[in-house]
């Protein structure tokens, strides 16, 4: 959802269709979801960028939690042949989509530098990171600021002295409302559709669909269920967690079509937006 998201279509494969059954039970939602919604490469020259804004070295070892798919730690072994990832996720079924689809799309010396691991992200003790993602609003999982603060200091404990947890998040008035958005992509159309939102608790569950142009409909092809936090709460418990500052990066606006440029910077304040993302720098 929102705009930085619609920037994300450029230059995509169209899916494309075959013969026989209905398009929706052709079509892989991993594959769908990874061609919508991620942007593997932006991200790792994004997270890059604030590494040096404030370590002034580029970062060579990179924890994905919640990874899914890995495409995000795949995408940093192939930035630079010093780059190693781990990916973390509970579930079993995206990691092993990701072993079939991705891994086998890198090098030898790649797949050396990269590791898939099932398991709580609060569980899995790995080595110590310069950089941990919590991506696609993944965290949000969290909803009593306990569970939140938990993972917040593992996540601390195992970064590097030099080290930054990264947060993408988003928000606006519209995050606030039960509503559909509906995005076309190359061959398909994505929606976003916020079904449920408590005002009071900040209680989100929100599904994504997939529509294909014959007709056909992937209902619920993923499905959350959140607490929509809001920055100043996050950066309140990031600095109980032990964080000694945060940053965060908001999205530049273009002036004439009023829609997100794909540009980030840092911002201790910004201008009234109905529906944005932005990301959060924990600093160790």
């Amino acid at each position: 959802m929102g705009k930085a998201k619609r920037k994300k279509d450029k230059g995509r494969k169209r899916l494309r269709a075959s013969a026989g059954r209905a398009q929706a039970e052709r079509e892989d939602v991993y594959r769908l979801y990874e061609v919508a919604v991620q942007d593997p490469e932006g991200d790792v020259k994004r997270v890059q960028r604030m590494f040096r804004r404030r370590f002034g070295r580029p970062p060579r070892r990179l924890r994905e939690d919640f990874c899914g798919t890995a495409a995000m730690a795949c995408a940093w072994v192939r930035s630079h042949r010093k780059n190693r990832a781990w990916g973390v996720d509970i579930d079993p079924h995206p990691l092993a989509w990701s072993r079939e689809h991705h891994l086998p799309e890198l090098w030898e010396h790649q797949l050396e530098r990269l590791q898939l691991v099932q398991g709580d992200v609060r569980e899995v003790a790995l080595a110590p990171v310069d950089v941990t993602v919590a991506f696609n609003f993944s965290y949000l999982v969290f909803q009593q600021r306990s569970e939140l603060l938990s993972y917040f200091e593992i996540a601390r404990s195992r970064l590097r002295p030099e080290g930054l947890l990264v947060l993408d998040l988003y928000g606006g008035s519209e995050a606030m409302q039960t509503m559909t958005e509906h995005r076309e992509c190359e061959g398909f159309e994505y929606v976003w559709d916020q079904d449920v939102f408590d005002p009071i608790g900040h209680h989100a569950v929100n599904h994504i669909h997939f529509e294909f142009e014959d007709g056909s409909r992937i209902e619920r092809a993923f499905s959350y269920d959140w607490r929509l936090w809001t920055i100043p709460e996050l950066r309140d418990v990031l600095a109980d967690a032990g964080f000694s500052a945060t940053d965060v990066y908001w999205e530049g606006t273009d002036q004439k079509t009023n829609e997100g440029t794909g540009t980030y910077y840092r911002a201790t304040s910004a201008p009234d937006d109905p529906a944005w993302i932005a990301y959060l720098v924990a600093v160790r």
